[in-house]
């Protein structure tokens, strides 16, 4: 997992915009910390650094067109990329767990899976191999992500705001939001483990 403030400060505003659209849109954009990377960019914009407007809608619409790549990914390659094992990215288990994920959540996986990593990236991929009719999933695809980019900019830009010398504790911060976001994958792990051992 990347370092958020390193791939801030390194790539600017027109890299965050792409790595939105990267870590649903392409396969290997499961490494991308995304929800740290929004809450970040809301902190530094607090700052001024980046024009909070830009950022939500900009963002809004890498990640929207991001998560449709992923879809028509999905329905026009299928399973064909995940029958096997075929290297680091192309894993049966992450379409799996993904699959898993829609039998619980149903539709509305489209909004959840926005904010549980790595679940993000294949969630429109799954979605396009059970050929989700394209009018549902870009309905659910634009709701999610605007509640994903608008919820985690505007928390950082508004805790970034009410602490003086915000910079001291983006990195502890980011780290935090990292680790909050993979306790459901962590949790679905621990409790694989278990029932597999009884």
């Amino acid at each position: 997992m990347l370092d958020p403030v390193f791939l801030i400060t390194t790539v600017g505003l027109i890299g965050i915009i792409f790595i939105v659209f990267a870590e649903t849109g392409l396969f290997f954009g499961f490494f991308f910390p995304g929800d740290s990377l929004l809450f970040t960019a809301g902190i530094l914009a607090s700052q001024n650094i980046f024009n909070i407007y830009h950022l939500i809608i900009f963002c809004i619409i890498a990640a929207v067109l991001g998560d449709s790549v992923g879809y028509w990914s999905g329905k026009k390659y299928g399973r064909a990329l995940f029958e096997r094992d075929a290297g680091f990215f192309f894993k049966k288990k992450r379409i799996k767990d993904a699959e898993d994920f829609f039998e619980r959540h149903g539709k509305y996986t489209i909004i959840v899976a926005r904010f549980v990593p790595i679940i993000r990236t294949f969630a429109p991929i799954v979605a396009g191999i059970g050929r989700m009719k394209y009018f549902t999933f870009i309905k659910y695809n634009i709701i999610g992500g605007i509640l994903w980019v608008t919820l985690m900019t505007i928390l950082g830009y508004f805790l970034g705001g009410l602490i003086s010398n915000p910079d001291e504790y983006i990195i502890p911060i980011a780290l935090l939001i990292i680790f909050i976001s993979f306790v459901p994958i962590i949790l679905k792990y621990l409790r694989e483990r278990f029932e597999n051992k009884h």
